[in-house]
């Protein structure tokens, strides 16, 4: 009787799930002149912020690809920036990939964005599991709360970087190193697909976050030598095939 009773209530629940489709309503607007940091995110449960973003790195999370895989379009693209606002329906907090999905309803209706894609060889990185065996940790359904923090983000500082998750899976890291983090794309290899929590701490050098934190403290290894340290990983250079965006078509948004 009890497992039924656990069963309906989660068919009711998602049940009254919304589709996250589109924004109920968005500001599209230029970014302040000396706007600093630049992130996507939920911060309330209905608040959806992208801040500082240009439409390079908009499109970049949108359709999970490198920003270095995507070309053509003007070239305001990858220079003016710009601040939105959007109301997420409903009274559940929308996950990642629905949050994805009303973005690209946005860039395709205010930016007026189409392209295409095309597959390309090109540099890129590939995450294995280390010789030694992965040493990440499985998150229990609790250690994931819907409400809070970003399950993934980068704390920056001169010396070192700090990569916190909860509950995330590496589709999902892979996701946010190759468009915050690395120059290139990244491809996971790691055969890994539950959920993990875990803290990476490692020192900046010019090959993350384009060179611009370079740590003096040299007591801590670099993010290469740290996923195999601390998580068991190993991120290699390589050259691969990967589908690339081109863009077709890009209008700068008018008024909201």
């Amino acid at each position: 009787m009890l497992v039924v009773l656990v069963l309906v209530s989660a068919v009711m629940a998602q049940s009254t799930r919304p589709a996250f489709t589109e924004f109920e309503v968005a500001a599209v607007k230029p970014a302040e002149a000396n706007a600093v940091g630049r992130w996507i995110r939920m911060q309330t449960v209905h608040q959806f912020v992208a801040h500082n973003s240009t439409l390079l790195y908009l499109i970049a999370p949108a359709y999970d690809v490198s920003p270095h895989a995507i070309s053509g379009g003007p070239a305001w693209v990858d220079a003016d920036r710009f601040e939105i606002t959007a109301k997420a329906p409903g009274e559940v907090r929308p996950n990642w990939e629905e949050q994805m999905a009303m973005l690209r309803k946005l860039l395709a209706d205010r930016f007026q964005l189409s392209f295409h894609k095309t597959p390309r060889e090109m540099p890129a990185y590939v995450l294995t599991v280390a010789k030694s065996g992965s040493k990440l940790k499985e998150a229990k359904p609790s250690d994931a709360p819907a409400e809070g923090p970003p399950p993934l983000v980068f704390v920056l500082a001169p010396d070192v970087v700090r990569m916190n998750a909860r509950g995330v899976t590496l589709a999902e890291v892979v996701s946010v190193m190759q468009r915050a983090a690395l120059p290139h794309p990244v491809l996971d290899r790691t055969g890994l697909t539950g959920q993990y929590d875990f803290d990476l701490e490692f020192a900046p050098d010019e090959t993350v976050f384009g060179g611009i934190l370079k740590a003096t403290d040299t007591s801590r290894p670099g993010l290469f030598a740290a996923l195999q340290q601390q998580l068991g990983l190993r991120l290699e250079s390589t050259r691969a095939t990967v589908d690339t965006i081109v863009i077709d078509r890009a209008e700068r948004p008018s008024g909201n």
